[in-house]
C-alpha cells in the first residue's frame, strides 16, 4: 500500500465548488490502496505543507506527496520536490490544468487517482528564474500587470474572479504597458520594446488542434517568445487570432530556444508571473532549465501510445 500526503487547495476552482471532495478522495484513495493523509492548505501554507511533505519521504514515512489544484497549486508542490526522488502525483482541480493537460493526465478525479495508484514516475523538467520554480511558463508585462489590477479590484471591491479580470483587461490595454527589456541568449543580446516576454518551460504549440499545449515536457530547454512592438488594436487582435487558431502567430512573434536566457531592465523591480501568480523581482531575471528535475506519476498507457507514434519532431506545432 502506498502511503501519501495529499495536499489540497480548498481554493481552487473545482474544489470550491465540491461539498463533498474530502469524502470523495477518501474514498477514491482507499479503493486503490492507496494510505493517504489529506491536508487542505492554501497560501503560503501549502508551499510549507509541501516542504514538510518532502521531509517526511525523506525520512521515509511516506513515497509520494499528491498535490490537488491549479497551476499555481501544483507549482507550490513541485518546487519542494524538484531535485529530488520523491514523485509527485496530481489531482486537477483548477480552473484550467494546463500542467496536467500537458501531461496527458485524465481530468476526472476518479481516475486521476488511478493514475497515482499505477506509480508510474516519469521524469519531467521545471524550469526556474532567480531561483524560484515554474512547471508551465513564466511572463513579464502585460499579463502581470493584469493580475496585479485584477487582485487588486477583488480584495478593494469583492468582485468576482472572471469579472476582475475583464476589468483589469480593460485598464490594461488602456494603459498599455511596455517595456525596454534585453535579453541576452548565448552571449547574443537583443533590445526589445514589447507589451509581453513569455518564457515557456519546453515549447509551446502556436497552432491547432495543439494550440497552447506543449508536446513534450522533457527537452530540456526555455521557449522564449516577445511580442513584437503592437498597438493596442494590434495586441487585441493578436489575442483573438489565439484564440481562434490562426496559424501565422510565429509572425507577430519573436521566439527561440534555448537552455537559459537572462533578462535585463533599467526598473529596479518587475512583475513577473510565474505559472500565473505574480511576484516582484529585482533585474536581471536569470532564466534556466532544470532538465528531468521533477518525478510526475504519469499514465502509463498514455506513454506506451506516445512512444509507439515515434518522437515529436523538433519543430512541432510551429
Amino acid at each position: 500500500m502506498m502511503r501519501v500526503h495529499a495536499l489540497i487547495n480548498p481554493g481552487a476552482g473545482t474544489a470550491e465548488r465540491s461539498n463533498d471532495l474530502q469524502q470523495r478522495l477518501e474514498a477514491l484513495f482507499a479503493a486503490h490502496d492507496l494510505k493517504a493523509e489529506l491536508k487542505f492548505v492554501a497560501g503560503p501554507a501549502l508551499a510549507a505543507a509541501a516542504l514538510a511533505a518532502r521531509q517526511c519521504a525523506e525520512r521515509g514515512e511516506i513515497d509520494a506527496v499528491i498535490g490537488g489544484g491549479g497551476d499555481g497549486s501544483l507549482n507550490a508542490v513541485a518546487a519542494a520536490l524538484a531535485g529530488t526522488d520523491i514523485p509527485m502525483g496530481v489531482l486537477p482541480l483548477g480552473t484550467r490544468n494546463h500542467f496536467a493537460k500537458d501531461l496527458g493526465l485524465p481530468l476526472e478525479l476518479e481516475r486521476a487517482v488511478a493514475v497515482i495508484a499505477q506509480a508510474n514516475a516519469t521524469a519531467v523538467d521545471v524550469a526556474e528564474v532567480n531561483g524560484q520554480v515554474f512547471i508551465n511558463n513564466s511572463s513579464i508585462g502585460a499579463y502581470p500587470f493584469m493580475v496585479l489590477d485584477r487582485d487588486r479590484r477583488r480584495n478593494a471591491h469583492g468582485l468576482a474572479k472572471w469579472s476582475a479580470m475583464v476589468l483589469a483587461a480593460i485598464r490594461t490595454l488602456w494603459k498599455f504597458p511596455r517595456r525596454r527589456l534585453l535579453t541576452v541568449v548565448e552571449g547574443r543580446s537583443d533590445s526589445h520594446r514589447t507589451p509581453c516576454v513569455f518564457i515557456g518551460n519546453n515549447e509551446y504549440s502556436l497552432s491547432l488542434p495543439a494550440l497552447g499545449g506543449r508536446p513534450r515536457l522533457d527537452c530540456g530547454e526555455l521557449w522564449i517568445s516577445v511580442v513584437k512592438p503592437k498597438s493596442r488594436l494590434a495586441l487585441v487582435w493578436l489575442g483573438f487570432c489565439a484564440v481562434i487558431g490562426r496559424t501565422d502567430l510565429a509572425d507577430d512573434l519573436v521566439t527561440e530556444r534555448a537552455a537559459a536566457v537572462e533578462i535585463r531592465s533599467r526598473a529596479s523591480r518587475l512583475p513577473v508571473a510565474l505559472d500565473g501568480e505574480v511576484t516582484v523581482m529585482r533585474p536581471p531575471l536569470q532564466y534556466h532549465s532544470r532538465p528531468k528535475a521533477l518525478l510526475v506519476f504519469r499514465d502509463a498507457a498514455q506513454l506506451a501510445a506516445a512512444a509507439e507514434q515515434g518522437p515529436v519532431p523538433p519543430d512541432a506545432g510551429r
